[in-house]
């Protein structure tokens, strides 16, 4: 068996209940194209490709690439030994599915690509680092420009945790699965995403203070402008900038134009 490439992120998940449940969030369909993302070894491409109507299967390390017909002879799966984040997700059929086991270290860029795509998959399936996958699925209070970003264009929801000694070799953390709906229609109409997101990092560009004082910075204006903003969107000034729901974002990118 080929030796895991740190630099990579290899952690080989071969836990039959696990991988199960990874096919399980995703709903597949018999008539289903998936997209699995880093299959190594390929015991989660082995539960896809009974699964679904086609698999592809993206592998940016070339020998395992290369290995990975021979390994899983399925007739209807097809490698790619490419890098992910400079694939054309335009290729594949509409409401195509993502299957993954994403390595940590690319974790937020694979899912900024997912969720930002021109063409994106009606879900996504992906198992990551358990902290991110719950900062993911964040509710007021907790909220991270992560948890924004996410559920500004997905519902998104929670699986099965995967500890550490499951995968070869065992990672410093647990895992689990997240689950991305993509939104086929825009949670808001009546603004861009550049708008919302503007005023989103402007709110959270000074984390520990209120938004009185962050959206002040962010945007650079006066600290009793902000304030007054807020007052017009129906905001306590005084609150932090992770307690503030997606509804009321929009409110504040409404009152800030």
């Amino acid at each position: 068996m080929p030796t895991p490439k740190k630099s990579l992120g290899q952690h080989w998940l071969f836990d039959s209940k696990s991988l199960g449940a990874i096919c399980d969030a995703a709903g597949l369909e018999p008539s289903d194209t998936v997209l699995e993302i880093g299959p190594g070894l390929g015991p989660l491409t082995v539960e896809l490709t009974a699964r679904a109507k086609q698999v592809i299967a993206i592998e940016l390390d070339e020998r395992l690439a290369r290995e990975l017909p021979a390994r899983i002879p399925a007739a209807n799966l097809s490698v790619v030994h490419a890098d992910f984040l400079h694939y054309d997700l335009s290729q594949l059929p509409t409401d195509y599915k993502v299957v993954a086991n994403v390595p940590y270290y690319v974790t937020s860029l694979i899912i900024r690509a997912l969720l930002e795509s021109k063409t994106p998959p009606s879900r996504a399936v992906l198992l990551v680092q358990k902290e991110v996958a719950q900062r993911l699925a964040a509710k007021p209070g907790d909220m991270s420009i992560l948890a924004i970003s996410a559920q500004f264009y997905a519902e998104v929801s929670l699986g099965m945790v995967v500890t550490a000694d499951k995968f070869d070799p065992p990672p410093k953390v647990d895992s689990q699965v997240v689950i991305f709906d993509l939104r086929t229609k825009p949670l808001f109409a009546d603004i861009e995403p550049k708008q919302f997101f503007r005023i989103v990092k402007a709110g959270f560009s000074e984390k520990r203070k209120t938004l009185r004082n962050s959206l002040s910075g962010g945007l650079g204006i006066t600290k009793d402008q902000s304030e007054i903003i807020l007052k017009d969107a129906g905001i306590d000034p005084g609150v932090r900038a992770e307690t503030l729901s997606l509804e009321q974002w929009h409110n504040l990118v409404l009152t800030t134009r």
